[in-house]
């Protein structure tokens, strides 16, 4: 059970009525369910149990502060890829410690300013990266604690903008050339080894690319030890995906997903080294919705169209991706259905959310539900076509709070001057 759900003829997310938030708050709006991302949290460490972990949640999939605040009083840390995703973290009250510093292309300043606030580790992502943040940490009088991400070169079987762990996809560095970096790394003035990453894609919807990619991060650990370089913790980055109503199979489950790598991590259980993940899509992405109101209908010679109000700049993953999610009525679910292509204002043949989907004729006025959008929904989200961004709501049981307001255009425009 999800926590959108019909009772009557109507859609609530808890207990609260969509159409109460559409009315007060507007259209399009994203919602929240508080504790369905408290039980996908539970859920993903919960797997883990037994092992020494810490579940790093992926700022990237929802950054905004009312939902990091939650994984914040929950015990997560964190994966950033910018300083901007650090500054949030530590606005929502998040350790620094417990920060990971993901990405290829950090900076001389992200790498200072992310020293300055003490972060636990960065993913090192290149042999010239080394270099630049053991200079950086030498002119600062510190020490970098550092983990290197490798490239496993296994095939995640998800979309391919998505993919990461390929040779020939842009992160880490190959199983030959980390053995060398890590070594360096060891000799190194500013730097201190902590730790082995890898990442190899985004809803991935098997076990055994994970299982695969643990074990040659096995056998390079094990290489490591001979060197004399002991690891803190592996990193075996997040992916796991999500249902989102395709029906082509159901992902593995938090639960199945931690059998898998408890049995991949055992050679390297008596180590003590500590396991790190970096979540986010299966934490978030079932808790959110994107509601939308109709305003009118077309059809034309080949094609039906319900045309919302949302549009590709609220929601990207399908004109990006061709993702799927799953659409039904806020109301009065149990009508005939058509064939149709659920689209926004924009003026882009690109901005739909669905195509050819069966869908009951909905009327103008009527309200959308887009699921599964808590993850690289908002966070994606533009001003395209001079469009305001949606707000966000988190309902808690009965009550619901705004935890972004709708842009304004002022807002729109405030750092714009005429010459």
């Amino acid at each position: 059970m999800g926590p959108f759900q019909y009772r009557g003829n109507e859609l609530f997310c808890e207990d609260v009525a969509l159409t109460k938030i559409a009315d007060e708050v507007g259209t399009p709006v994203y919602v929240y369910s508080r504790s369905d991302i408290e039980r996908a949290y539970k859920a993903f460490d919960a797997a883990l149990d037994g092992i020494p972990h810490e579940v790093c949640y992926a700022v990237k999939a929802n950054s905004t502060l009312g939902v990091l605040g939650v994984l914040v009083q929950l015990g997560a840390g964190a994966d950033i890829v910018s300083i901007g995703e650090l500054y949030r973290w530590l606005r929502a009250g998040g350790d620094p410690d417990g920060v990971i510093f993901s990405g290829v292309g950090k900076t001389a300043a992200e790498m200072k300013t992310a020293l300055d606030a003490g972060i636990g580790c960065f993913n090192v992502e290149s042999g010239e990266e080394l270099l630049a943040l053991d200079k950086v940490a030498q002119e600062n009088g510190k020490r970098a604690k550092i983990s290197i991400r490798v490239n496993p070169d296994v095939d995640p079987q998800t979309h391919p903008y998505i993919s990461t762990g390929l040779k020939q996809n842009k992160f880490g560095v190959s199983m030959a050339e980390a053995r060398q970096l890590f070594r360096d790394a060891a000799n190194s003035k500013g730097l201190a080894v902590a730790g082995v990453d890898f990442h190899i894609g985004s809803q991935l919807t098997k076990t055994s690319p994970f299982t695969d990619a643990i074990a040659r991060l096995v056998d390079l650990v094990q290489q490591l030890a001979k060197d004399g370089i002991k690891l803190e913790h592996v990193d075996i980055g997040g992916g796991l995906g999500i249902d989102y109503g395709k029906g082509d199979g159901l992902p593995p489950s938090p639960a199945e997903y931690g059998v898998a790598v408890r049995a991949a991590l055992a050679p390297l259980i008596d180590l003590g080294i500590k396991l790190v993940t970096e979540p986010g899509r299966v934490i978030v992405g079932q808790a959110g919705a994107l509601i939308t109101r109709v305003l009118y209908r077309k059809r034309n010679e080949a094609k039906h169209f319900t045309i919302v109000d949302g549009a590709m700049n609220d929601l990207m993953r399908p004109t990006l991706y061709s993702a799927y999610h799953p659409m039904k009525p806020v109301t009065n679910p149990d009508r005939p259905a058509q064939a149709t292509d659920v689209v926004g204002p924009i003026c882009e043949t690109g901005d739909f959310f669905a195509r050819d989907r069966e869908l009951p004729a909905l009327d103008a006025g009527e309200l959308l539900w887009i699921g599964a959008a808590g993850a690289y929904g908002s966070a994606m989200a533009s001003n395209y076509n001079t469009r305001p961004r949606a707000p966000e709501v988190l309902v808690s049981g009965s009550s619901y709070t705004v935890i972004r307001a709708r842009e304004t255009y002022e807002q729109l425009v405030a750092n714009e001057k005429l010459v």
